[in-house]
């Protein structure tokens, strides 16, 4: 059960650096969003594909894969991408894990596979409480426009934690996925710099913003999201989907310390109502 806890804790902290990563190049403009996602998921494809290629010395690892989980994957990875062109990272990590929450906790309750006690409803009722807080119209209300690109990448994450339940080889699975994933996401890079939105300039790309989306692609989306695999099994789908909602409160510290983001008072009491809500939920 502690290398359980530790391993969830550290999963956390990468879906945290993702974030950080993703916003630190496009608030800079270093890197396109497009570009940024195809690159990230290039580089988690590589590295993955290569560990499960030297272990096995085989590309059988290919087959599994999943249409619902490399679907997913790209669109989570695009309209995150997108997302944080406008949203700071602890806003955005906030809106994104709560729509999570939500889309999990509906799939549990659709599934009925898992008993949702009266505890459960009443902390997912005050994290969401929290969650619209957040998106009340006001100086902390992202853009609608970003911030439904952020909820469907959300809505995409907790499609693609949902196939993770089922993963036989969770190592095999993501490195397939990846790759699939970063097929869709190099064609939309191609498909966006063909077609241009009218009267944009296109966005340089820079060894910075190329080196941040390797090491969100390679580190904290590739390494995370295998051990983020390796674990779910382990975890109750309730319980995956509130571990996550912690996430926000770990990249809004990051985004102050090292974006020189700045944290209002209404997101504090968001932040402080999901937490609640979590706190309540797994509570013994």
């Amino acid at each position: 059960m502690i290398r359980l806890g530790f391993l969830t804790v550290l999963t956390l902290f990468a879906f945290a650096g993702n974030s950080l990563l993703n916003r630190m190049a496009l608030a800079d403009s270093l890197i396109s969003a497009e570009a940024y996602a195809a690159i990230r998921l290039g580089g988690g494809a590589l590295a993955l594909g290569m560990i499960v290629t030297l272990s096995r010395q085989s590309l059988g690892w290919l087959t599994n894969g999943t249409l619902v989980g490399a679907v997913s994957l790209a669109v989570y990875a695009i309209g995150f991408s997108y997302g944080y062109l406008r949203i700071d990272a602890g806003l955005g990590a906030l809106l994104l894990f709560g729509v999570v929450q939500v889309t999990m906790f509906a799939a549990a309750l659709a599934a009925r596979q898992e008993a949702i006690s009266v505890q459960r409803w009443i902390g997912t009722g005050i994290a969401l409480a929290g969650l619209a807080l957040l998106l009340l119209p006001g100086s902390v209300a992202p853009s609608p426009l970003f911030a439904a690109m952020m909820i469907t990448s959300a809505i995409a994450w907790g499609f693609y934690t949902l196939a993770g339940k089922n993963a036989t080889n969770p190592l095999a699975s993501t490195a397939a996925n990846f790759v699939y994933a970063a097929v869709a996401g190099v064609i939309a890079w191609w498909f966006v710099t063909l077609v241009p939105a009218a009267g944009s300039a296109p966005t340089p790309m820079t060894a910075a913003g190329i080196g941040l989306a390797l090491t969100s692609g390679i580190v904290t989306s590739g390494m995370g999201y295998a051990l983020w695999y390796l674990i779910l099994p382990q975890l109750r789908t309730t319980t995956a989907a509130l571990a996550q909602v912690t996430v926000p409160v770990i990249t809004a510290v990051g985004g102050v310390i090292l974006l020189g983001e700045t944290v209002t008072a209404t997101f504090i009491i968001a932040a402080a109502l999901v937490l609640a809500g979590v706190a309540f939920s797994l509570r013994r």
